[in-house]
C-alpha cells in the first residue's frame, strides 16, 4: 500500500482515474501474449506476435474514447505500437514460446483465510512440470525494479503463490516476473515461512484498513511516488481540500505516521466495491482482491 489517502479516492471517494499510455501499453502487450499461445507451438514466432499488436489494439479501443484520446493522431498512434513492438519483442528474448505449453493463463484464483477475508486475483500464466512443480508467470511492462524495491514487486507474486498453496495444497516452486522491455527476469522460489508471512502482512493490512475506516481518517504518505499521482490537487499535502466523505459532512486528514505504508500491486478492498492502489477496482464484501 503505497498510501492511505491515496487508497480513500480511489476506494471510499471512488475518484475515476483515466488510463495512461503507460497501463494502455500494459494492457494491450498481455493481451497480444495470452493470444500468442492460441497458436499451435509451432507457430508462436517474434512476428505472429507483432502482426497481433494492431488488431488487438483495435478490439480495445473500439468504444473506449478515454484509450483512443490516448493516441490523438498517427503519430501517436505509431509511436504508442512501436513501444508495444518493443515489449513484444523483448518477451521473446527470454523464451521461446514453441518450447512451452502454459497450464493455464489469465487463471483466476480465490480462497478464504481462516479470519473470514478472502483473497482473489488473476495470474497470467500457470506452468506445470511433468512433476507437478507449479510456476507462477507475470509479465510486466514497466521497468526492473531496483534492489531496494524487489521486495515489493516480489510480494504480488507472493499473494499469488499463497492463494495456489491454500487452494493446491502445493507451494509453487518457482515465481517468476518477466519485465519485457528490460528483457531481465525477476525469479524467486517461495518456502512455507515465506507464504505465511505474506497471510500475516495481508491481514495486519486488513485491520489497519479497517480501523481507518472506523475512524474515518486517512493519512496521506507523502513519497516520490506523489509525483504520479492523479489526485495530488485533492491533497493537503499539496494544498488541497479534501473531499467530503460519501455520506457524511467534510472530512479532515489526519497528522502522523501513516496506518498503513505496504507498497506494491496488492489491491485490499473495503466492501465498497474497490480497491487498494495498483489494483483494479474490483473486490467485494471483505476480500483482497490482486490484478496485474
Amino acid at each position: 500500500m503505497t498510501c492511505p489517502l491515496l487508497y480513500r479516492f480511489r476506494v471510499i471517494d471512488k475518484i475515476p482515474e483515466p488510463p495512461t499510455t503507460a497501463t494502455a501499453r500494459g494492457t494491450l502487450v498481455h493481451a497480444v501474449l495470452e493470444r500468442l499461445f492460441d497458436a499451435p507451438a509451432p507457430g508462436r514466432t517474434p512476428q505472429a506476435a507483432r502482426d497481433l499488436i494492431a488488431p488487438e489494439w483495435d478490439k480495445l479501443s473500439a468504444g473506449a474514447a478515454d484509450l483512443a484520446a490516448l493516441v490523438p493522431d498517427d503519430a501517436a498512434l505509431a509511436q504508442f505500437l512501436q513501444d508495444a513492438t518493443t515489449a513484444v519483442d523483448g518477451y521473446f528474448t527470454l523464451e521461446d514460446p514453441r518450447r512451452l505449453e502454459p497450464a493455464e493463463r489469465e487463471s483466476y484464483v480465490e480462497t478464504t483465510l481462516d479470519s473470514g477475508l478472502r483473497l482473489r486475483g488473476y495470474i497470467d500464466r500457470l506452468d506445470l512440470s511433468a512433476a507437478g512443480d507449479i510456476r507462477i508467470v507475470d509479465y510486466k511492462t514497466g521497468k526492473v525494479p531496483r534492489e531496494a524495491y524487489e521486495a515489493s514487486a516480489l510480494f504480488q507474486m507472493k499473494f499469488y503463490a499463497l492463494v495456489i498453496w491454500r487452494v493446491r495444497g502445493v507451494i509453487p516452486r518457482m515465481l517468476q516476473l518477466m519485465y519485457l522491455t528490460d528483457g531481465e527476469v525477476l525469479r524467486y522460489s517461495p518456502d512455507e515461512a515465506d507464504l505465511r508471512a505474506t497471510q500475516r502482512k495481508l491481514e495486519a493490512l486488513w485491520a489497519a484498513i479497517e480501523k481507518s475506516r472506523a475512524a474515518g481518517t486517512w493519512r496521506p504518505r507523502p513519497s516520490r511516488l506523489c509525483d504520479w499521482c492523479r489526485h495530488k490537487a485533492l491533497c493537503p499535502e499539496f494544498g488541497g481540500t479534501l473531499p467530503p466523505l460519501p455520506g457524511q459532512e467534510p472530512a479532515t486528514v489526519a497528522t502522523g505516521p501513516a496506518m498503513l505504508g505496504t507498497s506494491g500491486t496488492t489491491g485490499t478492498d473495503t466492501g465498497t466495491g474497490t480497491a487498494i492502489p495498483g489494483a483494479e477496482p474490483v473486490a467485494k464484501e471483505s476480500e483482497v482482491a490482486l490484478t496485474t
